[in-house]
């Protein structure tokens, strides 16, 4: 069994076959099952929102099953989705922005007693987030991932020798934004 893509047409209702799917339903469900989490898990981080990554991991699958491609095998079908999810977000960032106050998230305004807490989220989740965005990238792709230099320039489109510079600085700048262990008082709750 194939999967089949259609496109209704807003305007007029007709519905056009947009693509063929060469995977099947149980091939494609698999796949899922042992993708959905880490890609989705990239584009939250990577992306700084999870309504985002939500979106962007639907559009990266729609593209995956569309894309003529080989079947190469599991690792580089996994590669290959992140270059799609990639590109997204690369697309998304290219867009105008337009932020209200209404837009942004109530914990950016939010001020309790235990903000002072020195759990991994609490410190690291302010710094990636203060991090440019490929950045961000970068990190996850390499610590979260685990992907080489030669696999994340396969992701993001940059030359495998820049890799290791551009992590280099990555890790330099988030190391400048996280605290330092000595400011962490772990006796207060």
């Amino acid at each position: 069994m194939t999967w089949e893509y259609v496109i209704p047409n807003v305007e007029t209702g007709d519905v056009s076959r947009a693509c063929e799917l060469p995977m099947d339903n149980d091939a494609f469900a698999a796949f899922y099952e042992r993708s959905a989490h880490t890609l989705w898990a990239y584009l939250a981080r990577v992306s700084g929102g999870p309504s985002l990554a939500d979106d962007l991991m639907q559009e990266s699958y729609v593209r995956f099953l569309c894309a003529s491609r080989p079947d190469d095998g599991e690792v580089a079908s996994r590669r290959y989705l992140f270059r799609i999810a990639t590109n997204l977000l690369r697309d998304h960032w290219r867009r105008p922005k337009s932020t209200s106050v209404e837009d942004l998230p109530e914990e950016i305004f939010a001020i309790t007693a235990n903000s002072a807490q020195c759990d991994a989220q609490a410190t690291l989740g302010p710094a990636l987030a203060a991090l440019r965005p490929r950045d961000r990238q970068l990190l996850w792709l390499a610590h979260a991932e685990g992907y080489s230099h030669r696999e994340i320039a396969e992701i993001t489109g940059l030359a495998t020798a820049g890799i290791r510079l551009l992590l280099f600085r990555a890790r330099r700048k988030i190391m400048r934004l996280l605290p330092q262990p000595a400011t962490c008082d772990r006796s207060q709750p």
